[in-house]
């Protein structure tokens, strides 16, 4: 299929020209992030569900504390307001300091670039979720079911619909049906058009958390 096709190029030469105009920062937060806790620079993060629903590895750069997962599900409250919350957590105080900064400027998912390399990702795409979170939230959200199964045909994306419009102030339900609406579109001028849109959502930095 001819948008498949130019998706990809448009990918791999994206990713590359990103990592290569990119590499001076990276560098200076992988830094950063040493200096300022203790940890891996690399966030040790659960499977995402891919095209398909294969499972894979996200690459992000580590914001949070050590055993930052171990911690959440030992905390009651942090848990509750995490499942509230379509797995967001408001002033997460698992985040560090160098991690508040990548965070609200999602410096954070700049290694997924990577992950488009591979062919796991597209630069423009459904959220990558968690398959315990996709699960969890068909139950409470029946009706999200049918934007499921259209998300799962398609890859990931570094940005997308959601990404532009609100980012983590959007909830689960309305999420899902943005990224279904992706999907079905398949449009490579729509996708240059939220990369378009992706730099002043990064460069405020709203919706992050």
């Amino acid at each position: 299929m001819i948008y498949d096709f130019l998706k990809r190029i448009t990918d791999i030469i994206g990713s590359l020209t990103g990592l290569i105009i990119l590499s001076p920062l990276l560098l200076l937060v992988s830094l950063a992030i040493k200096l300022d806790s203790l940890g891996p620079i690399m966030a040790d993060t659960p499977m995402r569900a891919g095209k398909d629903g294969k499972l894979f590895s996200i690459y992000k750069f580590r914001s949070m504390v050590q055993n930052a997962h171990e911690i959440l599900e030992k905390n009651p409250k942090l848990l509750e307001e995490y499942k509230k919350n379509s797995y967001k957590i408001f002033n997460d105080p698992r985040v560090t300091r160098v991690g508040k900064f990548i965070r609200k400027y999602s410096i954070d998912e700049f290694p997924q670039f990577f992950n488009i390399l591979k062919g796991e990702m597209s630069l423009v795409g459904p959220r990558a979720y968690y398959p315990y979170e996709l699960e969890e939230q068909q139950r409470n959200y029946p009706q999200s079911r049918k934007y499921v199964k259209i998300i799962l045909s398609g890859k990931p994306g570094l940005t997308g619909v959601w990404q532009v419009t609100g980012r983590s102030e959007i909830n689960f339900d309305k999420r899902v049906k943005m990224d279904a609406d992706y999907v079905k579109r398949k449009s490579i001028l729509y996708d240059f058009w939220l990369i378009l849109k992706t730099i002043p959502a990064v460069i405020s930095g709203r919706g992050a958390v």
